[in-house]
């Protein structure tokens, strides 16, 4: 699976960081970043729960690759 993040949506409040660290962090600017795109099985479950947790609804899974 792939993370999708549309940062036009994405207010950085880091709700995804809290639940998925080794998937997403803020930088120094507080922008969200997005360490790894493609999700193996033991980030998904974390990321679901990030993707669920996104109040403004910018982050998505896809189906692609696994690394």
């Amino acid at each position: 699976m792939k993370v999708k993040v549309d940062f036009d949506l994405c207010e950085s409040n880091a709700m995804c960081e809290a639940l998925a660290p080794e998937v997403f962090e803020l930088d120094d600017d507080d922008f969200l970043v997005v360490k790894k795109e493609e999700v193996g099985e033991a980030d998904l479950e974390a990321v679901r729960r990030a993707v669920a947790s996104c109040p403004r609804a910018a982050i998505s899974l896809v189906d692609g690759p696994e690394s």
